[in-house]
Order: C-alpha cells, then sequence, then structure tokens
C-alpha cells in the first residue's frame, strides 16, 4: 500500500524509515528540530542483521564502502590480562559476515545519499514539532523518531515512560592512531573501550562516575594498561563527547497507537493519524551492547516491510502497526533490558566475582 507519511527526526531511525517508505511509494516529509544534523564521531556496531536490514534498503553497499570489519577483541584487567574473547568470531561465523565498525557520520551520509537517491524527500530543518495531533491530520502515517524525548511518545502516550539516568557518566571520542589491541578493559566501576573506526584511527569511549572534566578522566585510567593512557592524550579534549548515560522507562506497553483518541486541537470531523515509534523514542538504551543503531535500523526495515505488504486503507495501516509492534517490540525491549543489565555487571565494584565470571565465558 502507498499513503502519505512524516518522518519526526532526522537521526539514524527516522532516515532510515524515510527510505523504506519511499521505496514502499509513500509520500514522506522528514521533520528535524536541530537546524544541521548531528554529526559527531563516534562508532556504530553494524550487527549482521541490522546489515542485511540496510542490503534491503539499498544503502549496504554505501555502508561497506566506509566500513571496517571488528575482530579479534577481548575483555581485559586494568593491567592488560585478557579474561575473555569478545563473541566477535562466533557472530560472524553463524552469519556468514563480521560485525562492521562505521563511523556516525559515514552512516548518515549513507542515508542521505540514499534518501537524496529519490530526489523528492524533503528534510525540513528546524522545525520543532509541538502539536503532534495537528501534525497527524494531514497523514496516513506519523512516525516518531525523535529520540528518548520524544515529543511524539509523550503526545501519544504520556509522560509515564521517559529518560532515567543510570547514574554513570560516559565519555567517547576518536584519536588518530591505530590501537594495537580492541576491546573492553573493566575496572573497579568504570571501563574503557577501544574499537577500530577507519585506517590509521581509533574509537574510545569510557565510563567513570566521579569524572567531570577531561584532566580527571585522564587521571582516573593513567595507570592502566598501555595503549589506553596514549589514546586520551592523543585526543584533543575539544572533541571529546560527554554525556550522561539514560534508558528509556518503563518499558512502553505497545511501539504503535491508532490515534483515534479525542484531539481537540485537530478540526472537526478530522481524525488523527495512527503513530509508530523507532529507534530511541521507542527503546532508547545505555550503549553497553552496541546495539542503539541496529535496533533502529531493525525498526526502520520491519515498519516499512509491513507497510509495504498492507493492503490498501486505514485497516491496511492498523494491521501493518500491529504487525510492526509484534515484531520488534519485544525483541528491541529484551535487548534494552541485556544492555541495561550488562553496564550493572561491568560497572561493579565488586570486581573480583564478576572476573571470575567472565574467565569462565567460551574462548
Amino acid at each position: 500500500m502507498t499513503g502519505t507519511a512524516t518522518v519526526v527526526g532526522a537521526g539514524i531511525g527516522g532516515l532510515a524509515t524515510a527510505i523504506g517508505l519511499r521505496r514502499a511509494g509513500w509520500t514522506v516529509t522528514v521533520l528535524e528540530r536541530r537546524t544541521e544534523l548531528e554529526r559527531y564521531g563516534a562508532a556504530f556496531g553494524i550487527h549482521p542483521t541490522a546489515q542485511s536490514a540496510l542490503d534491503r534498503l539499498g544503502v549496504g553497499d554505501a555502508l561497506r564502502d566506509h566500513a571496517v570489519p571488528y575482530r579479534d577483541a577481548h575483555i581485559r584487567t586494568p593491567d592488560g590480562r585478557p579474561m575473555a574473547r569478545l563473541p566477535l568470531e562466533r557472530i560472524e561465523s553463524k552469519a556468514g559476515r563480521p560485525e562492521l565498525l562505521i563511523s556516525r557520520p559515514y552512516l548518515l551520509d549513507a542515508l542521505l545519499a540514499g534518501l537524496d537517491a529519490f530526489g523528492d524527500v524533503p528534510i525540513k530543518l528546524g522545525e520543532r514539532v509541538t502539536d503532534v495531533d495537528a501534525l497527524a491530520a494531514g497523514q496516513d502515517l506519523v512516525i516518531g523518531a525523535d529520540g528518548i524525548r520524544s515529543a511524539v511518545r509523550t503526545a501519544r502516550f504520556g509522560d509515564r515512560s521517559g529518560p532515567r539516568p543510570v547514574g554513570t557518566v560516559a565519555w567517547i571520542g576518536i584519536a588518530d592512531f591505530e590501537s594495537p589491541v580492541h576491546g573492553e578493559t573493566w575496572g573497579s566501576g568504570r571501563f574503557f573501550g577501544l574499537t577500530p573506526v577507519e585506517p590509521g584511527r581509533t574509537n574510545w569511549y569510557a565510563t567513570v562516575p566521579e569524572a567531570t572534566t577531561a584532566e580527571e578522566l585522564r587521571a582516573s585510567f593513567a595507570g592502566w594498561h598501555d595503549p589506553i593512557p596514549r589514546i586520551l592524550d592523543a585526543t584533543d579534549p575539544a572533541t571529546w563527547i560527554r554525556y550522561e548515560m539514560r534508558h528509556l522507562y518503563p518499558a512502553l506497553p505497545s511501539f504503535v497507537s491508532a490515534g483515534v483518541r479525542p484531539a481537540p486541537r485537530v478540526p472537526t470531523g478530522a481524525r488523527p493519524a495512527p503513530v509508530a515509534l523507532v529507534g530511541d523514542a521507542a527503546h532508547a538504551m545505555t550503549p553497553n551492547l552496541g546495539q542503539g543503531a541496529c535496533t533502529a535500523i531493525l525498526d526502520a526495515d520491519a515498519l516499512t516491510r509491513a507497510l509495504a505488504a498492507a493492503p490498501p486503507g486505514p485497516a491496511g495501516i492498523a494491521g501493518a502497526l500491529r504487525a510492526y509492534d509484534a515484531e520488534r517490540r519485544r525483541s528491541a525491549q529484551r535487548t534494552a533490558f541485556g544492555s541495561r543489565t550488562l553496564h550493572r555487571f561491568m560497572s561493579t565494584e565488586r570486581t573480583r566475582l564478576r572476573d571470575a565470571a567472565v574467565r569462565l565465558l567460551p574462548g
């Protein structure tokens, strides 16, 4: 089926959804509250399942042009002793392709190029949505891809579910040299990660509760194994990104809304269009499993496949939204719960028990 849709949010999930809808023949408009797209350079891990979804959206080749495989990574102690191997080889063996890492700007560029190829999908920057019902009155569908503080989610589901801090501050950056080792180092109440991102550069991320400045972060990891101190010294603190880790809590009862409730701001006789949430608007999670971008891509793929296969008319859209919710909600929420649980495990101060458990993991 085809129709008209507005996608609120021009991040990974929003752009992927817009591509999928346009490929299915929909008329699509993208609204973004920022005046320019965020282009900070953190690396995203793209699981083989998300790679397949991007292939179906027609942007898989553009992804692979700038991505690097992620292999041979370990969990280590602060003095550098390996405790376990990350399961990257098992993922590659099972899927037939490796986990990939790509800088966020490159993934955005791939999605924007995929959308630009149609030539008729406007991205309207600086558009802050304040009245979702009025917006929905002129559409067949509204997609909430507007992040953890989603205005679309709040308008349709209320504010019971919202951003909740997990009590940890995260830092991310990219150093201009290649680390000889990759993976994560787990200490007491803190951890540090190193991944490839592109030739000659290393993506890093760190959490430590008490570090509020770059100097304090460096001091927190000064005695850790090489190359962690060198990585921090080689990265300009002006490019570091610091943010308080949050997740969406409690989990939503549905990722879709039929749009039939009374809407006093909608013209008489009109009924607001249904709404579907994707990405962080639906299930924002901590980054510990590295699945934030993947789940947004899988949401976009599942939603647009369901809509493409649906019969025309409101009943067809309603059925497609139910199918999308059935396919994605429990899976995404399990991933979010697993990531939050892993965060607690990684950042515990009871390191002896944790490290003993990690050493039991298969190699």
